[in-house]
């Protein structure tokens, strides 16, 4: 096999810098990430907007997602048996973005839900959603990594993916 000269240049690259917070956050605005929204249940509904969500495995099936131990909705995440996790469509940048912010009133009247299975939360008009048992809360630094296994759901949502990159949420371009 040949090799094109052009091929065999190595790309510049930056200088490295030193691994910080603001590096790690650098590196992952360029990162396009799905938009979800997970929520919880306890003496009153919490939820919160994360990136983080994965799949870990099918069987069983597990997720997991990261949530920060100084979030307001950490006391009821810390605690509950079970949490739904949302994910949002294109269209739902304003849910995502109330979600998202400190103080805001995440299940007043702009928002529409129903209590779901083993009484979770369930957001209105999401391109899927699953309910999903707890197992593991793992620390990780000020953050928690949960993982959950999903007992309930439904994948027929209409529509196409919300996306955050670069501090922003953007649509799918055809």
């Amino acid at each position: 096999m040949t090799v094109s000269p052009e091929l065999r240049t190595v790309p510049t690259i930056g200088a490295p810098r030193q691994a910080s917070p603001d590096l790690l956050r650098s590196v992952f605005r360029r990162h396009a990430a799905g938009v979800a929204v997970v929520t919880a249940h306890g003496e009153r509904p919490v939820g919160f907007t994360a990136t983080s969500l994965s799949s870990v495995a099918a069987e069983p099936p597990l997720i997991s997602f990261g949530v920060g131990t100084a979030s307001s909705s950490w006391p009821v995440v810390s605690e509950a048996e079970f949490v739904g996790v949302h994910i949002l469509g294109e269209h739902q940048q304003d849910l995502a973005a109330t979600f998202a912010r400190s103080g805001a009133d995440r299940f007043g009247g702009g928002t529409r839900w129903s209590v779901g299975p083993e009484g979770v939360p369930v957001l209105d008009d999401v391109l899927a959603w699953l309910v999903c048992r707890v197992v593991a809360r793992v620390p990780a630094g000020d953050h928690r990594i949960v993982i959950a296994e999903a007992v309930a759901g439904d994948p027929d949502g209409a529509g196409r993916p919300l996306l955050y990159h670069h501090g922003r949420f953007n649509a799918l371009r055809d």
